[in-house]
């Protein structure tokens, strides 16, 4: 069946933005200058926003004026400056755990806001995409700071609902610009804010520049484009699910990478997560009644012997019936 197909297809190219995403820890603590994240958020989504807004020469009007700042809000701007603040009063662990919640958020706000109906799957795999989670960052330790929880449960309630608004609201114009309007807004907004808390470093080495360079061409203007694809393409859930690659992309990059080592539990973990985002990405069969076909022929016999004039099957003409 072609659907199915597509809808695989679609899948696994919106798989690609949380896989790239996942990347980011690496690209961060290998080459960018330490304790700048606001910095390489700003970096990150403003001139990739800047560029598409260029090139497509498309600017919202109307009420897309305060849409594409809501949406630029919501799925970059205040999620980054929330991230930012769980980052660095919780374990990078206990974050993508608190942070794992947002499937079953998308769950119900998509239930409210997009009329798009539960199923016991949907949930089966929000619970198992969350307890993989858990389990793969097993080895985190550290205390619950609620400060830095509650920014945690921001983040990711920020990415649902844009998430479902952006389903809810679909786009007026093409791919790129859109995704240009949000990156420009979602920048702009963290502008002021790395000003004011972090400043620029002393200096740009080429190894930064590099790292600069890879998180807003890939990590932005790729991701976000196949992103916002993908939320419109898939239900919001299925969508939503696919966010929680990033954490086993980041441990898998550890692995291989920086030679980090994953325990039995992680890898049972990440074998979790994959299984709770393939769930929802499988097509869903309806299987017709059995007696279908008999009830519409009989209903077909039954018209035509009503039908004035008509002459039921079998009887010969000028033949009384039987």
């Amino acid at each position: 069946m072609p659907e199915p197909r597509g809808r695989m297809r679609d899948a696994a190219l919106a798989a690609l933005a949380p896989a790239v995403w996942g990347s980011t820890y690496l690209v961060t603590t290998e080459l960018l200058p330490p304790g700048r994240p606001l910095l390489a958020a700003t970096l990150r989504a403003l001139p990739s926003g800047l560029l598409l807004v260029a090139v497509t020469r498309a600017l919202p009007r109307g009420r897309w004026l305060w849409r594409a700042a809501c949406l630029g809000l919501l799925n970059i701007g205040a999620f980054f400056a929330l991230l930012f603040v769980a980052a660095y009063r919780l374990p990078g662990g206990i974050a993508a755990l608190v942070g794992s919640v947002q499937p079953l958020l998308v769950l119900i706000l998509a239930a409210l806001l997009l009329r798009e109906r539960t199923r016991g799957r949907d949930v089966a795999a929000c619970v198992l995409g969350a307890a993989g989670v858990a389990l793969l960052v097993s080895a985190s330790t550290g205390g619950l700071d609620p400060v830095g929880v509650a920014a945690a449960l921001g983040a990711a309630g920020c990415m649902a609902l844009g998430i479902v608004l952006t389903k809810r609201w679909s786009r007026p114009v093409g791919l790129l610009a859109f995704t240009g309007w949000q990156l420009t807004a979602g920048g702009l907004f963290l502008l002021p804010l790395t000003a004011l808390v972090e400043g620029l470093p002393g200096r740009i080495t080429a190894g930064n520049a590099l790292g600069y360079g890879y998180l807003c061409v890939i990590g932005a203007l790729f991701a976000y484009a196949v992103w916002f694809r993908g939320v419109e393409r898939l239900p919001a859930v299925a969508v939503s699910l696919l966010g929680l690659l990033s954490p086993v992309v980041a441990a898998l990059l550890g692995l291989v990478v920086l030679g980090q080592t994953l325990a039995p539990p992680q890898l049972l973990g990440a074998a979790a997560v994959l299984m709770g985002i393939a769930l929802p990405q499988l097509p869903v069969r309806h299987r017709a009644p059995a007696d279908d076909t008999t009830r519409g022929k009989e209903t077909d016999e039954h018209r035509h012997r009503n039908v004035p004039g008509s002459r039921p099957e079998g009887r010969r003409p000028g033949l009384p019936a039987s």
